[in-house]
């Protein structure tokens, strides 16, 4: 049990150091070859932040543990809203949105998590539902980008050799950690006898989340909430639409009917608070408080699902 949790925290962190250092060399390369910088970030670093969770996911169909995806999204969106949204209203005070925020953004995002329920409700997730999906992850970066820069400025940066390198190896090292991440949440469950879908929904999911932790709460530090809130919103909807469409072209995705019962309408609620809450193009601390309130619930629930 102690080289499986050894295994597991080595493993995520290396998959986040990884997954840092490989979106970092891409975001280089791309201003070498002229692409705006605004396109890179509705792009690269939007699938950046969660491609801790997309490539566990990937790994996870190949192991035979792909119950391990749904988990991972679910968990993560729930983290995203509750964990790093709360967290960050509790280190730089009252966040402030922008009213183009709540009119596109929210609701794409509230249209992804309604989506899931339907699609997950016959505990099947079809080729033909991947196909939308993926539809959906267009029609995001599609609009994502029509709503930002009108006018493309051509950047030019010089690569080195380690920016290459961090490349090769960041790829290399995203491989073998997500790989061994899956391997021991995989034991780690068979020694505590519990689904692993319930340790994708928290361990995984906050361990994958950090990215957006991080990215949120500095950019609120430096008076940017509007990058904190979008970050959240923009991660949502990619781990709904690509962390579960991409992995399902490599393998059949199972769906634990426990997710029906608690964590997937939980998301859904989840989401509608955050619509709510967002309304009135502000967040306050004690709005941040009862955010963090709800995740301390969520996690209690699951440890009471998956020992009792």
């Amino acid at each position: 049990m102690i080289t499986a949790v050894a295994l597991f925290i080595g493993s995520l962190v290396l998959l986040v150091y990884s997954s840092d250092k490989f979106i970092g060399s891409s975001e280089k390369i791309g201003l070498n070859l002229g692409i705006s910088p605004f396109i890179i970030g509705v792009t690269v670093v939007a699938f950046g932040t969660s491609l801790p969770e997309l490539a566990t996911s990937i790994v996870s169909v190949y192991e035979g543990s792909s119950e391990i995806v749904v988990g991972n999204v679910i968990g993560s969106n729930i983290t995203n809203v509750l964990l790093v949204v709360g967290l960050s209203v509790v280190f730089a005070g009252t966040l402030h949105i922008k009213r183009n925020l709540m009119e596109v953004d929210m609701s794409l995002l509230l249209g992804s998590a309604f989506l899931l329920w339907f699609a997950l409700k016959d505990l099947n997730f079809s080729f033909i539902e991947s196909l939308i999906f993926s539809g959906g992850l267009v029609v995001f970066l599609v609009s994502s980008i029509k709503s930002g820069q009108k006018e493309e400025v051509t950047v030019l940066q010089r690569n080195t050799l380690s920016t290459y390198l961090f490349l090769i190896f960041g790829a290399i090292g995203i491989y073998f950690g997500a790989r061994y991440t899956v391997v021991a949440i995989t034991d780690i469950s068979e020694f505590l006898n519990i689904n692993p879908a319930v340790v994708s929904l928290s361990a995984l999911a906050l361990g994958t989340s950090l990215p957006e932790i991080v990215v949120s709460i500095a950019a609120c530090k430096k008076g940017m909430p509007g990058m904190a809130i979008g970050n959240v919103i923009g991660s949502n909807i990619f781990n709904t639409y690509a962390v579960m469409a991409i992995p399902s072209f490599f393998g059949e995705i199972i769906i634990p009917s426990s997710v029906l019962s608690f964590s997937l309408p939980f998301m859904i609620v989840i989401s509608a608070l955050f619509g709510l809450i967002c309304y009135s193009q502000k967040i306050s601390i004690w709005e941040g408080l009862m955010l963090l309130g709800f995740y301390i619930f969520f996690l209690a629930e699951l440890f009471r699902m998956g020992f009792v």
